[in-house]
Formats: structure tokens, sequence, C-alpha cells
């Protein structure tokens, strides 16, 4: 998710800015914090922890709290939203476990997971749902869950949707960035989970000599599909070597695309949140939209969203196998071996100018 530096950063949480304080109960105002033994004589079911007064993650995590707070207005959840600075969230947990809350919902920056999870380890607390994920799919303490915007989710879909569709044969052109070689090697490891051959691998790089020669190779071999593993904006420079052989990428090169770049990414599939893919679902319906007029921010609105419904099913009790919901991030389903509550987005396709769902096989 992200073509330019806000999409970057909404990746590295699952994003940037503003510094927003808030609480969540009744009748605090933006910027109070209350007292963990106001909170624990209140009666709190779920802690929604975030970095709201982060310089850096500020905006994003304030983007992840509406979402949390449109869903749980619709429920009678006790609900308090606690908001830290960067380097503060060991505090703000502690906080929140003080206020007696049953679950808690964060950490959205990877680093602050790992000091949290570090902590938990010799304390677990009560559940707690991470908005992210540790590096290399490192195990986390046996009360943390994880519900995350990660780019491997992208892979998993297109990597099925490739092999649906007949693929034998498939190329990986690849930029090389962190976040590109995440999606590529994701796609590969389902990609071979699935039967299929090993990818071919092909480099990205925007210089003139470098275009050519990704041109002169994806000429030269036959190929049943190929994924962009790009930067939003560097899709449009490789769409136009891949000629009728299906493509796939990303949601990143949904981020913020231009009418031209539509034109240029004709026939492209790329993944994407059903909150955006299929605004007019009747699910959404009672659900307040936000005008972000940035996709990076709507999917954390959504991830938001689905958090308090992940976080209300564990405030019940630890739930078990079968545990699935169709939510604003995708259709969402509980790994209880993991403890990973697993995204499915959907395909769609950039179609003469309009980008379009793909229809099932």
């Amino acid at each position: 998710m992200g073509g330019g530096r806000s999409g970057r950063c909404a990746l590295r949480v699952a994003t940037t800015w503003l510094a927003i304080a808030i609480a969540a109960l009744p009748g605090l105002s933006r910027g109070q914090a209350p007292a963990a033994s106001e909170l624990a004589a209140r009666g709190v079911d779920i802690a929604l922890v975030l970095p709201l007064e982060s310089s850096s993650y500020g905006r994003a995590a304030d983007a992840v709290r509406a979402g949390f707070v449109a869903a749980a207005s619709m429920t009678k959840a006790r609900t308090v939203v606690i908001g830290h600075d960067d380097g503060g969230a060991t505090e703000a947990f502690g906080r929140a476990r003080t206020s007696g809350a049953r679950v808690m919902v964060g950490p959205l920056v990877r680093d602050d997971l790992k000091l949290v999870a570090a902590a938990a380890n010799e304390d677990p607390g009560p559940p707690t749902l991470a908005l992210n994920q540790l590096d290399d799919g490192a195990p986390l303490p046996s009360s943390f869950y994880t519900l995350a915007l990660v780019i491997e989710a992208d892979a998993r879909v297109v990597a099925r949707s490739a092999r649906d569709g007949g693929a034998l044969t498939v190329g990986v052109v690849g930029a090389g960035t962190p976040l590109q070689r995440r999606f590529a090697d994701a796609f590969t490891a389902e990609w071979l989970l699935l039967g299929g051959a090993s990818p071919v691998t092909l480099r990205f790089g925007r210089a003139p000599e470098m275009l050519v020669a990704l041109r002169t190779e994806l000429g030269r071999t036959p190929l049943d599909a190929i994924v962009l593993a790009v930067e939003g904006d560097d899709a449009a420079l490789v769409k136009p070597y891949v000629g009728q052989t299906p493509a796939y990428a990303s949601s990143q090169v949904n981020d913020r695309p231009t009418q031209a770049t539509v034109r240029d990414l004709d026939d492209l599939r790329f993944v994407e949140i059903p909150w955006l893919a299929l605004p007019d679902s009747p699910a959404y319906a009672k659900l307040p939209r936000r005008d972000y007029q940035n996709a990076a921010l709507d999917r954390l609105y959504a991830l938001g969203i689905d958090a308090f419904r992940a976080a209300w099913l564990l405030a019940d009790a630890p739930p078990g196998r079968g545990v699935e919901f169709d939510g604003a991030t995708g259709r969402v389903v509980l790994d209880a071996d993991s403890r990973q509550f697993i995204r499915t987005p959907v395909l769609m396709q950039f179609r003469a100018g309009q980008k379009v769902p793909v229809e099932p096989r």
C-alpha cells in the first residue's frame, strides 16, 4: 500500500503524521487522560492503545481509532482509547492493564510491538490483539493475537488467482525494496505451496537501460502470468512491456493513481480491501465513511473497524476454530494455531479507466 511517502509509511505500521490525543469514554474530551482507577471503576471491555501523539504515526493511528470507534458505537461495548507518543507504548499498555480491560488492542507500530511483546512474555496479561506482526514471523506471547495490514495477504490472493487462472509459468518483476521483497517472497512461497514451479525473477529499475533490458527479457521469456513487485508509481512503467500476459500487483498500485496512470494500467489485476473495492456493500451500509482522499488511510480506518470486531469476539472468551467474518479489510478467518486473524482481500482490475472486481472463475 503506498505509492508515495505516505503509502510506504502506512505499510510500516502495516504510516505517518499528525499528533492527536483522544480518550473515547463518554464524557471525556480530546486530550484528556483518564486515570486508571477511573477506567477500572467504569468498567472497560476493550482498551485501544495507539501512537496518537507520535509525530510519525499520529495520523495513521487516528485513522485506526476512527474506524474502531465507529464500529464500537454500534454496540454496547465499553471502550477506551489510550494514546501515547514515540517510545511510550509500554507505559500506555501498563495503563490499559491497570484499567481492568478485558482485551487490549495494539500496538500498531512494529517496534512498539517488540517492546510490548517482550514485557508480556514475563507477565502475559489479558488477551491482546496486535495490529502488526514481528519480523520474520517470530512468535508472540501466548496471550497475543494478530490482525494486520500486511502485504503478504495481497501476495497470497495473487498466487491463488494466477493458479486458478491456469498459469503454470510465472515471472516476478521485482524492484528490490524491502517491502516489495516481502511481497515477492510471500507470493513465491504461496505459489510453490500451490504446486507451481519456481518463478522466473526479473529485475526492475527506472534507468532507461534497465527498462530496455526488462523489455527484452519479457519479450523472449514465455510466461503465463507476471507479478509486478514494484512500487505503485513504477507499475505504469512496466505494464506496457507485459503485452497480453495476465499481470498482477499489490494494493499499492491503487493508492493514488491518476487518470492517466489508470489508463496505462489497463487490464492489470490488483488486490484491494472490500471497504474500498465494494463500497456499496450492504455489509458496511451503517458504518460512517471518512473522506481521507488517501487509500492508505482508508485501509487503516477499515483495519480499525475489523480490529473492534475481532476484539469483541476475544472479550467474550478466547475463540477456537471456525471463527470467521466478512470484514472491511477482507474475509477474516482466525487460525487458532497461530492466533492470527488472516485476511483475504478481493481481486480488482483496471478496465477502460475504471476499477472493477474480477469475476471468480
